[in-house]
């Protein structure tokens, strides 16, 4: 593999040419998740909110898909931050690997599990159904997603964030056409409904892991070989484990908290879940740039750690948010203002838009403290500070958020905006913690990469020096 990299990423790189096409690309991924929902909207108003419980729990399952992933991305950064081209081809493969094949198990214990997990959420006998059939077809696909999102990792974390972009717009390209042949078109006659959406969310995202390989290939990133693995690297695997496993501790323990939340709601009936089903497209809209920026900051942040400039990368990460906290707010109360009017794309149920309306004015406190989180949090994995978001996500999420939800929520009975009010009060606390963190610098020496390898690296750097 050669040396020469046609991306470099440094303190001075812009944050806009990895943000971008990133924003893009989250768009365009968002597109996807909530498509089916809006197409479904106007087959059957049932199908929605089932949708929306099973897609609740195939998060979760992606959260196991992404120790891996996540561990690439910051495996991957850093060691192309050292310059330790010579051990990426063998990181390429064993995250493939072995994220297939977690995938597999994964898809047939969720699959197994299906009627379990209904009852655990209460699902209502009239999305019972739809929520069933969706689990077992995208979940059983999970493997497919679970390549898909270590592919995509090790393309960003090589620059390549365009790449992204454009597979993300093919997918939903592919997926609105698949979903209007079993909704309306020559295949609505075979009264598939659901189980035609979900088929073709799968078809999509297996064309683009096609595709990203092809480019991984084609563009000379590197190989993927089982030869790569002989011996296999155990120490790398419990390297990447470790980093992986608190940060999906983390987010498991976020939707596990918000599979609870959705317990609740689902007994306040089946306006609250639709209304909650419905702000959560509008939601996903408003945090895509701050979740780009705090993502393409991470991937900075990996590059400058690995390549031991520490004081660059507690200065790019504030520079981050100083970008991303105003347009997080003006977006979120774009969204307060005009979400009576967006909710009539999905439904013309009056007390489903009332419901809307005061989530997304409790939303606002929301996103100002997920925005603080994304940006720490993302920055503090990619310095190999992985403990502590999992630690703070454990006592806030269930410590305050949990309480105050139910509290708030169902004991004091303001209803599904309530449940919101509590996870106000998690981001946020959260938000301000995991920032006083970054800025008294607890993450600095946390460094996957050995300093065995820094040494190397100086030493290159001054050799390159002298002959020039």
């Amino acid at each position: 593999m050669s040396k020469k990299r046609s991306v470099v990423i440094n303190e001075k790189t812009p944050l806009m040419v990895l943000a971008g096409p990133l924003f893009l690309e989250l768009f365009l991924n968002t597109m996807l998740n909530n498509i089916d929902t809006l197409m479904l909207s106007h087959y059957d108003e049932f199908a929605v909110g089932a949708v929306g419980n099973a897609n609740t729990i195939l998060f979760m399952m992606n959260i196991f898909f992404n120790v891996i992933a996540t561990a690439t991305t910051v495996v991957v950064a850093q060691y192309l931050g050292a310059k330790k081209f010579d051990k990426m081809n063998m990181i390429y493969t064993l995250s493939i690997v072995v994220n297939l094949v977690f995938g597999v198990f994964l898809s047939g214990v969720f699959c197994l599990a299906n009627p379990l997990i209904m009852n655990f959420l209460q699902v209502s006998p009239e999305m019972r159904h739809y929520s069933m059939m969706y689990l077992y077809i995208v979940g059983g696909g999970g493997f497919v997603t679970a390549v898909f999102s270590v592919m995509l990792q090790i393309v960003r974390c090589n620059g390549h964030t365009k790449i992204g972009m454009r597979v993300s717009l093919a997918i939903n390209v592919i997926n609105i056409f698949g979903n209007y042949l079993f909704l309306y078109g020559p295949l609505s006659h075979l009264n598939m409904g659901v189980e035609g959406v979900a088929i073709s969310t799968v078809v999509a995202r297996f064309i683009a892991v096609v595709a990203l390989l092809f480019f991984f290939y084609a563009s000379k990133i590197g190989r993927v070989s089982l030869r790569y693995l002989r011996p296999f690297p155990k120490k790398l695997l419990m390297k990447m484990i470790k980093i992986g496993l608190p940060t999906a501790g983390e987010n498991l323990t976020y939707n596990l908290y918000q599979t609870t939340l959705l317990s609740f709601v689902n007994g306040m009936g089946n306006d609250s879940v639709n209304a909650r089903a419905y702000c959560y497209i509008l939601i996903s809209f408003a945090i895509i740039f701050s979740n780009a920026c705090a993502m393409s900051t991470q991937i900075i942040t990996g590059h400058l750690v690995g390549a031991g400039k520490n004081d660059e990368a507690y200065k790019r990460v504030f520079k981050t948010l100083r970008t991303s906290m105003p347009i997080t707010i003006a977006l979120t109360l774009i969204n307060a203002l005009l979400c009576r009017y967006t909710l009539l794309l999905f439904t013309d149920n009056q007390n489903v838009i009332a419901l809307g309306q005061m989530i997304m004015l409790v939303d606002i406190f929301v996103e100002i403290g997920r925005c603080l989180n994304m940006t720490f949090v993302c920055s503090l994995k990619a310095a190999g500070a992985y403990v502590f978001p999992l630690l703070m996500g454990l006592l806030c999420n269930w410590g305050l958020g949990l309480t105050t939800g139910y509290v708030v929520g169902v004991a004091l009975g303001v209803g599904v905006a309530g449940i919101f009010v509590g996870t106000a009060a998690d981001e946020c606390i959260r938000g301000l913690i995991v920032m006083y963190y970054w800025y008294k610098k607890k993450w600095v020496g946390k460094s996957v990469v050995d300093k065995k390898d820094f040494l190397e690296l100086e030493e290159d750097t001054e050799k390159a020096a002298s002959t020039t």
